[in-house]
C-alpha cells in the first residue's frame, strides 16, 4: 500500500488527525512519568531498614506519673528492662531515643573536621542505652560495638556531657570521608565550630535507616552514640521477640512492666511493620492515584481513537464501497485504516516521548527525581500503538465489511 494517497488524505482533514496525536502526545508523556513515580515510590517503601526480621520487633513506651529525680529515674529504666527481659520469648532489649521509619527523631549536623563551616551531612542520632546490635540484627562490618563502661548517664536538665564513641551507618561513614577503606578511629564532630563536639568512629554498621526514611543515601545517613538519659517524660524501648511470638510477647512485656512499677504507669506499643505501614502509607495512596490516573488516561485516548475512527469510516463510506466495486479486497480497506492510524499515532508518539522527557526533567530539577529510563519511553511507544491498532480494528473491520452494492445504491 502507498502511503502518500493516505497522507495526502490525513492533510485535507488535518483537525481529527492532530486533535488524536495530541492526545497520544500527552498521554505518553504523562504516563511515562506516573509509572516511573510508581516504580521509584515502590523502590523506596522496599527498601531494608537495616533491622533483620522486621515483623518481630516492636517499640514499647513508658511514662512513669511519678518520675523523680535523676537517680530514681535510672532505678525506673532498669527496672524496666529487667522486666521486659525476663519474659519469654525475648531476644533484646534496648533502650532508644528513636526508631527507624518513625517519622520522628532527632537529627544533627555532622563534620569530619572543627574548622568546617558546613556541616558535612544531617545525620539521625540513635542515643541508646543498650546495645542494638542484637535487638535490630544490626550487621557491624567493622569495629566493634561499644562497651557497658562507655555508656555515660547524663541528666538532661542539668549535664552537657556527651558520648566519646560513636558508631555510623556505612553510607555516612562513606559521605563523611569518601573513597576510605576504613572508618574505625577517625573522629567526627557533632555540630562545627570551636563548640563541636567530638566522637571517635569504633564500629560501622551496614545500614540503618532514619526515622524519616528519605529517598537515596540520606535516608541512611544514621548515627548510634551510647548514653542513658533522664530528664525526659517518657522512654522509648526496642524489643526483639523470637519469631512468631511478637503478638504475646507485646502483651506479656507490658504486663511485666506494668507489675513491676511501684506507681502508675501509662505503656503504649507499636511494631515495626506499624511504623513502614505509616511512613509509606501517603507514597502507596500515590502510587495508587497515578495508577488509576495512568488506567484513566488509557481508556480515554483509547476512545478518542474508537470515536474518531468511527467518524472517518462513516464520513468515508460511499468511498469505502466505490473501491470496493473496484475490486478492493477487506484486507485492503482493513490495512488502509490500520496504517491511517499508525501514522497518526506515530506522530503522537514521537512528540510524547519529547513531552515526557521534558517533564521528567522539571521533576528532577525541583523534587530530585532519578532520570526516566529509555525503557519507559519504549514501553509506552509500544503500548500506545497497540492501543491505536486495537481501538481502530472494530470500526475498520466493519468499514472492510461494506458490501460494494452501497456504493451503487448510493450512486
Amino acid at each position: 500500500m502507498e502511503i502518500r494517497p493516505i497522507l495526502s488524505a490525513l492533510l485535507r482533514n488535518k483537525t481529527g488527525p492532530i486533535l488524536v496525536a495530541v492526545q497520544v502526545a500527552l498521554s505518553l508523556g504523562i504516563l511515562a512519568n506516573a509509572l516511573h513515580i510508581v516504580q521509584v515510590r515502590q523502590a523506596v517503601s522496599a527498601r531494608a531498614s537495616g533491622v533483620e526480621s522486621e515483623p518481630d520487633v516492636f517499640a514499647l513506651y513508658v511514662r512513669h506519673l511519678k518520675q523523680g529525680g535523676h537517680e530514681e529515674q535510672l532505678a525506673s529504666q532498669r527496672t524496666d528492662t529487667a522486666a521486659m527481659r525476663s519474659v519469654s520469648g525475648v531476644v533484646g532489649v534496648a533502650l532508644t531515643s528513636q526508631m527507624p521509619l518513625s517519622r520522628s527523631g532527632n537529627y544533627t549536623g555532622l563534620a569530619a573536621n572543627r574548622k568546617q563551616v558546613r556541616s558535612t551531612a544531617q545525620a539521625s542520632l540513635y542515643t541508646v542505652a543498650d546495645s542494638l546490635i542484637k535487638p535490630w540484627g544490626l550487621r557491624l562490618v567493622e569495629g566493634r560495638d561499644f562497651y557497658p563502661n562507655e555508656v555515660p548517664e547524663i541528666d538532661q536538665n542539668t549535664s552537657d556531657e556527651f558520648p566519646k564513641v560513636v558508631l555510623l551507618a556505612r553510607p555516612l561513614a562513606e559521605k563523611m570521608w569518601p573513597g576510605q577503606s576504613s572508618y574505625v578511629g577517625k573522629t567526627v564532630y557533632f555540630g562545627t565550630g570551636e563548640k563541636a563536639r567530638s566522637a571517635q568512629v569504633i564500629g560501622v554498621v551496614e545500614r540503618l535507616q532514619t526515622p524519616g526514611a528519605q529517598i537515596g543515601d540520606a535516608g541512611e545517613y544514621s548515627a548510634i552514640v551510647p548514653a542513658r538519659l533522664t530528664g525526659n517524660e517518657g522512654y522509648g524501648y526496642t524489643l526483639r521477640a523470637e519469631p512468631g511470638q511478637r503478638d504475646r510477647v507485646m502483651k506479656e512485656a507490658e504486663a511485666a512492666v506494668r507489675a513491676a512499677s511501684p506507681s502508675a504507669v501509662v505503656v503504649r506499643t507499636k511494631t515495626f511493620d506499624e511504623f513502614r505501614t505509616d511512613r509509606y502509607r501517603a507514597d502507596k495512596a500515590m502510587a495508587w492515584m497515578l495508577v488509576t490516573v495512568s488506567v484513566l488516561l488509557l481508556l480515554i485516548t483509547a476512545s478518542g481513537i474508537v470515536g474518531m475512527a468511527s467518524l472517518w469510516v462513516t464520513q468515508r463510506r460511499k468511498q469505502i464501497g466505490v473501491r470496493r466495486a473496484l475490486g478492493a479486497r477487506r484486507i485492503d480497506i482493513l490495512r488502509y485504516f490500520l496504517t491511517e492510524n499508525f501514522m497518526i499515532t506515530s506522530t503522537g508518539v514521537a512528540a510524547g516521548v519529547m513531552i515526557a522527557l521534558g517533564l521528567n526533567q522539571l521533576l528532577v530539577s525541583q523534587l530530585e527525581m532519578p532520570r526516566l529510563p529509555a525503557g519507559y519511553l519504549l514501553s509506552g511507544a509500544v503500548i500506545f500503538w497497540a492501543l491505536g491498532v486495537l481501538a481502530v480494528y472494530g470500526p475498520a473491520w466493519r468499514a472492510a465489511s461494506i458490501s460494494p452494492a452501497t456504493a451503487t445504491r448510493s450512486a
